[in-house]
């Protein structure tokens, strides 16, 4: 069954996030999954949204979405991403 990541993230250390962004690509290759949006500048339509950024990952399983962010890699950088944003991240099973 198809799930998504949806990530809210407030930016700490732009420049930290930025060095996390610059390795995403090379880390996410080969998982399976496909970035739905990234935006810096989403439209608030309705309540408050303190955010810097949005992200929703696609993938086809659930092991395919945890196969990536347990992967050795996607740790690795994940530091710089830590070091730069306060992050929250959901796990959505799609219908």
């Amino acid at each position: 069954m198809t799930v998504y990541v949806v990530a809210q993230l407030s930016f700490t250390d732009e420049g930290r996030y930025r060095l996390y962004q610059a390795r995403f690509g090379e880390a996410f290759a080969g998982h399976g999954g496909k970035v739905l949006a990234a935006d810096e500048a989403p439209r608030v339509l309705e309540g408050e949204w303190p955010y810097s950024k949005l992200v929703m990952l696609e993938f086809p399983t659930e092991d395919a979405a945890r196969g990536f962010l347990d992967s050795p890699l996607y740790r690795e950088i994940s530091v710089d991403r830590d070091a730069g944003a306060k992050t929250t991240a959901v796990l959505v099973q799609g219908l």
